[in-house]
C-alpha cells in the first residue's frame, strides 16, 4: 500500500468485488500476456512487515523496502487497499524494466468511467512437485463422518479424497465430496478405519463440475469464465453409522450464505478451519477471492476461496487426498468462548464456508518455505446447484475426536488412585501428559491422531501406534468367551487362565486360536501379555531410576487397562454377533455415541464410584500384572456380558438407541471403568514398589517435558509391539503355579488432599487388594 508518489492523491477503499472483478476482467489479457505472471485474484494490498505503514497507515513512505513481496513477508492490515493481486514467477528490478518496459504490470488499471483500482504483485515460484500424501491418521472409531478419508478405485489405483459433510435431497441423506473424488456414478466408495476399508456407499449421477461464472454469479462480470464447484454425492448403504458432525471440528451451525449479496471483502483476512482426511487438523486464512488458476482455450477458470496459512503461523499443510474438505468460519476469540463454556457443555457449533476441492503449491523466491494454498468453492453455491440441504442434526453430541472418552477417563481417574506420596506427585506433576482432565472431556476436547505433536499418553495406542506399529493392532483386544476347539473344546480363554496355569502362554494362546482357525498374527489378541510385558519395563524403568520412561510406559499402560474393562473389547461379539451385520456398528455406537453423549454423567458416575478409595496392597512380576487384568475381563464381562450390550443396542433405533442403552448400561459402564481405574493404579503402585521407585528422590519427580515423551513413544524400540508368536516374556509363571491376582476390600485411612479432585482430604476408604487364594 503506498500513500505517496503515484497513489498518493487516491483513496482505494470504497472500491467494491464488482469494481475488481471488471478491472481485473478489463485488464484480464493484457495481464495474460506478461510472461511473469502466474495467477490473478482479489483481495487487499499485502504490506511488507518491515515497511512503515504495516504498523500505522499515517507512516511516511520513507524507508519502505524494495525487496520482492513475498506471501511470507507481507501482511493484511484493516486499513489495505481492495485491490488484484497479480502472482509473477519473477520479481524484475528498475533496470530490467528498463530494457523490458513491455513486462511492467501496471501499478493502476482505470476503467473507462473513471474508476481507478491498484494492482499488488506478489513474488511467488511454482511448486513443480506436489507433496505425498500422510499416512499416519488414525481412523479409530468405527463412527463415521466428515474428515474421513474417501476411497475409490480407479483403473487399478486406488483415489483418496475426504468427505465434507451430509446433506439430504429431501428423500435420502448422502455424504458430500468432490466429483472427481467419488467418479462416475454407481461406483462403490469406502472409507478408513483402523486401517481397514469399509463400504459406506455408492456414488450418485448428481453431480456438479464448473459452471459458468455468470450463472453462479449473476450479475458480475466472467462472461468467459468459468466456477469449479466440483461436488458429487454418495448415497450411503446405513445412515445409522454416520454422524452430522465433521470430525476434529465439532457439530456445524447454520451454513454460510456466499452470492453476490454477502460476498464482501471483509472475508479477507477472516480464519478459517478445516480436517482433511490426509492431513488432519488445517487453520487457514481467506487471503483471495476468485482465485484465477488457468486459461484455457479461451476460458477462465477461478476458485471461489483461496485459503492459505495465517499470518505469523506455520504453513498450511494441506495435502493430496484433502479434497472435499469443508472448511469453517472461526470467530478469532473462539477459544475464549470456548474457556467460558460450562462444566459439562458440549463444544460450540462451527460455521461452514466452502469446500476445498484442490490446492496450489507456491515456493517462496530461493526455494525456501512452501505456501501451500487450498482452493474452494462457496458451500451455498454447491447446496443450490445440486438441490440439497445440509444436515446439522443426524446423531450430534460428540466429542470433537470420537472414541476416546473411556480411555482418558480412566487414565485420569487412576492418577488420584495411588498411595505412595512420591509416585501420586509425579503422577499430579504429570497428569496433562497422562491423560485430559475431567472438564475437557466434558467439553469434548480431545487430543487428535498425529505423529509430529505430542499425543497424551493413554490414547497413544490408538492415536499414534495404530498406524505407525500395525503389529500393536492384537494388544487392543482378546477374546476371552470363545470357545475353542480341538483339545480345547468347549474351554474359553478365560476358563482355561483359571483352571489352567499352562495356558498362561503366548505360545498356548496361539494354538488356542489356531484351533477355532482365526487368521494368523492379526486376530491373535494378546491384551493380557502386553500388561505383562508394559508392567515388567515398568520395573525395570523404576529399578533405574528412569522416571521419563517410567513414566511414559505408566500412561501408555492406561489404553490397555481401559480396553480390559470394556466388555465389546475381551468377547468375540466385539462387533455384534457373527453373521448379524445389523449389528456391526454396535461397538461404535457403545464406545463412542454413547460414552461422547453421556460424558458428563459417565464423569460423575465413575468419581462416585472412587470417592474416598486408594490401592495400597500390590502384587509383584508380570505374570501377576497379566493375571489381575484378566480378572479385571472376568469381572467386565461379569458385570456387562457382551450379549446384553447387543440386545440393548437392538431394542431401540434411531434417536432413542442411546439414550436407551444408557439407561440400561451406563450405571454398569460406570462399575467396569472404575474398576478398571483402580487396577491401572494398583499396577503402577505395584511397579513402582517393585522397581524401588519409592527411594527416587522428590526432586526427580516433576513434571517430564512432552518433547521427550514423544521421542520415546515415538521409537519403535520402546515397548516394541509384536505378533503374539514372537511374544517375549520375563519370567513366565511356571505350570504349576497360580499366580496371585488383586481382589478390592474396603479399608479406612487417613490422606492427604491431592490436586486434581479426584482425591479430598479426610477419612477415606481404600481399596486394598489381597492375593487370591
Amino acid at each position: 500500500m503506498a500513500k505517496k508518489g503515484l497513489l498518493s492523491s487516491r483513496d482505494f477503499s470504497s472500491l467494491s468485488i464488482k469494481d475488481l472483478l471488471e478491472a481485473r476482467e478489463a485488464y484480464h489479457i493484457h495481464l495474460a500476456h506478461l510472461d511473469s505472471v502466474v495467477a490473478t485474484a482479489i483481495g487487499r494490498y499485502r504490506i511488507r512487515r518491515g515497511d512503515p505503514d504495516a504498523g500505522s497507515p499515517d507512516a511516511s513512505s520513507t524507508g519502505r523496502s524494495t525487496e520482492p513481496r513475498t506471501l511470507s513477508n507481507t501482511v493484511v492490515r484493516h486499513w489495505s487497499w481492495p485491490c488484484v493481486l497479480v502472482f509473477v514467477d519473477q520479481w524484475m528490478t528498475p533496470e530490467q524494466f528498463a530494457h523490458q518496459p513491455e513486462q511492467l504490470v501496471p501499478p493502476l488499471l482505470y476503467l473507462p468511467d473513471g474508476r481507478v483500482v491498484p494492482t499488488c504483485v506478489i513474488l511467488a515460484e511454482r511448486q513443480q512437485q506436489a507433496p505425498a500424501p500422510l499416512q499416519t491418521l488414525a481412523f479409530t472409531s468405527g463412527l463415521v463422518g466428515g474428515g474421513y478419508p474417501a476411497l475409490t478405485d480407479v483403473q487399478g489405483r486406488q483415489h483418496l479424497g475426504t468427505f465434507g459433510c451430509l446433506v439430504t435431497d429431501g428423500d435420502s441423506i448422502h455424504a458430500l465430496t468432490n466429483r472427481h473424488v467419488v467418479g462416475e456414478p454407481g461406483r462403490e466408495v469406502h472409507t478408513l478405519i483402523q486401517g481397514r476399508r469399509r463400504r459406506v456407499g455408492v456414488s450418485q449421477k448428481s453431480q456438479v463440475g464448473k459452471r459458468p461464472f455468470s450463472e453462479v454469479y449473476p450479475g458480475w462480470p466472467g462472461s468467459r469464465t468459468y466456477s469449479n464447484l466440483d461436488a458429487g454425492l454418495v448415497r450411503l448403504d446405513d445412515v445409522s453409522g454416520w454422524t452430522a458432525q465433521v470430525f476434529g471440528v465439532g457439530e456445524l451451525g447454520p451454513l454460510v450464505d456466499l452470492n453476490c449479496d454477502t460476498l464482501s471483502l471483509d472475508l479477507i483476512g477472516c480464519f478459517v478451519r478445516a480436517f482433511g482426511g490426509a492431513s488432519g487438523p488445517l487453520e487457514g486464512e481467506i487471503h483471495g477471492l476468485f482465485y484465477r488458476y488457468r486459461a484455457l482455450g479461451g476460458f477462465d477458470y477461478v476458485a471461489d476461496l483461496m485459503i492459505g496459512p495465517r499470518q505469523g503461523g506455520g504453513p498450511l499443510a494441506t495435502r493430496p487426498g484433502d479434497s472435499g474438505t469443508l472448511w469453517f468460519f472461526e470467530p478469532k476469540h473462539g477459544p475464549e468462548e470456548r474457556a467460558a463454556l460450562p462444566t459439562g457443555a458440549r463444544a460450540r457449533q462451527w460455521r461452514p464456508l466452502a469446500l476445498q476441492w484442490g490446492g496450489h503449491r507456491l515456493m517462496t523466491p530461493g526455494g525456501g518455505d512452501t505456501y501451500a494454498f487450498a482452493l474452494a468453492t462457496s458451500l451455498s453455491s454447491i447446496c443450490h446447484t445440486l438441490d440439497v440441504e445440509l444436515v446439522r442434526d443426524w446423531d450430534i453430541g460428540l466429542s470433537e475426536y470420537w472414541g476416546k472418552v473411556g480411555h482418558y477417563k480412566v487414565g485420569i481417574t487412576a492418577c488420584g488412585l495411588v498411595s505412595n506420596r512420591r509416585l501420586a506427585h509425579l503422577l499430579s506433576a504429570n497428569a496433562e501428559r497422562i491423560s485430559v482432565g475431567d472438564e475437557a472431556i466434558a467439553h469434548g476436547e480431545l487430543p487428535r491422531a498425529g505423529t509430529e505433536h505430542f499425543v497424551a499418553l493413554a490414547d497413544v495406542a490408538d492415536l499414534v501406534w495404530r498406524t505407525t506399529r500395525k503389529r500393536d493392532a492384537i494388544n487392543h483386544f482378546a477374546d476371552m468367551d470363545q470357545p475353542g476347539q480341538g483339545r480345547f473344546e468347549g474351554k474359553t480363554l478365560l476358563e482355561l487362565w483359571e483352571k489352567d496355569p499352562s495356558s498362561r502362554s503366548p505360545a498356548a494362546w496361539r494354538e488356542f486360536y489356531e484351533s477355532i482357525g482365526v487368521k494368523q498374527n492379526s486376530g491373535h489378541g494378546a491384551l493380557p501379555f502386553r500388561v505383562w510385558q508394559i508392567y515388567d519395563a515398568m520395573v525395570g524403568y523404576a529399578r533405574e531410576r528412569r522416571v521419563a520412561e517410567y513414566l511414559c510406559a505408566s500412561g501408555i499402560l492406561a489404553h490397555y487397562v481401559g480396553d480390559a474393562c470394556q466388555p465389546l473389547h475381551v468377547s468375540f461379539l466385539h462387533h455384534g454377533r457373527p453373521g448379524h451385520a445389523d449389528e456391526e456398528d454396535v461397538h461404535a455406537v457403545y464406545e463412542t455415541k454413547m460414552l461422547d453423549r453421556r460424558a458428563a454423567e459417565l464423569i460423575t458416575g465413575v468419581n462416585a464410584r472412587v470417592q474416598g478409595r486408594h490401592v495400597t496392597d500390590t502384587i509383584r512380576g508380570g505374570a501377576a500384572a497379566a493375571d489381575a487384568v484378566v480378572q479385571l475381563m472376568r469381572a467386565t464381562i461379569d458385570t456387562l456380558p457382551p450379549m446384553e450390550v447387543i440386545e440393548a443396542f437392538n431394542a431401540q433405533t434411531g434417536r432413542q438407541r442411546i439414550p436407551h442403552m444408557w439407561e440400561v448400561l451406563g450405571e454398569r459402564t460406570c462399575d467396569c471403568m472404575a474398576r478398571g481405574a483402580l487396577c491401572l493404579a494398583m499396577l503402577w503402585e505395584s511397579a513402582w514398589r517393585e522397581g524401588g521407585g519409592t527411594k527416587i528422590p522428590a526432586h526427580q519427580l516433576g513434571p517430564v517435558d512432552a518433547q521427550k515423551l514423544l521421542a520415546l513413544y515415538s521409537d519403535p524400540a520402546f515397548l516394541p509391539s509384536n505378533w503374539l508368536r514372537d511374544l517375549v516374556l520375563e519370567k513366565e509363571a511356571p505350570a504349576t503355579r497360580r499366580t496371585p491376582a488383586p481382589r478390592p476390600r474396603t479399608v479406612r485411612r487417613e490422606h492427604p488432599p491431592t490436586r486434581g479432585g479426584t482425591r479430598g482430604g479426610g477419612t477415606r476408604k481404600v481399596a486394598r487388594h489381597t492375593p487370591r487364594r
